[in-house]
């Protein structure tokens, strides 16, 4: 594992502006994130993913680690990076979806664990299009955000 906390962030924040806007592009192609015109999606859809695909990230770290002050001073340095960064998401931003995504992750508790990739799809589609999402997205956002996760993880646990 990377030991270094600040290190550790960074990695993480790398790896999110390289993959979050491939996963998004992959969205994109999917043909399941309806758009109002031809063209690209709306701006707002992009930060929304980047908030969700944020949320992976953090969530990865704290599956490879636990929640420590390590962990922490790893986000802290995460955060301090992508949000420093150009992408659309504000602090504001992931702070309001970062306390939602977690109540539905309290939420399910461990009986509702095999459905949280579900849940957490739904609601972060709902976000990306501004209404009721198709199902489809709602799957494949909440796929893409797993493996993300568990990508995020692994990084750190082999990284050094």
């Amino acid at each position: 594992m990377i030991s270094d906390p600040a290190r550790r962030g960074l990695a993480l924040a790398e790896l999110f502006m390289s993959l979050g806007p491939r996963l998004f592009e992959e969205i994109e192609e999917s043909g399941v994130l309806p758009r109002g015109a031809p063209g690209p999606a709306p701006a707002f859809a992009r930060a929304e993913w980047e908030c969700f695909a944020l949320y992976a990230c953090v969530r990865g770290l704290v599956a490879a680690g636990g929640f420590n002050r390590e962990t922490a001073a790893a986000i802290d340095a995460l955060h301090e990076h992508v949000l420093g960064s150009a992408v659309g998401a504000t602090r504001a931003q992931v702070s309001e979806r970062y306390a939602e995504y977690g109540a539905i992750g309290e939420a399910g508790g461990k009986s509702g664990a095999a459905t949280v990739t579900q849940r957490l799809g739904a609601a972060a589609a709902r976000h990306m299009v501004a209404g009721e999402p198709p199902a489809a997205l709602a799957e494949l956002v909440g796929t893409l955000h797993e493996s993300l996760t568990e990508g995020a993880a692994e990084a750190v646990r082999r990284a050094e």
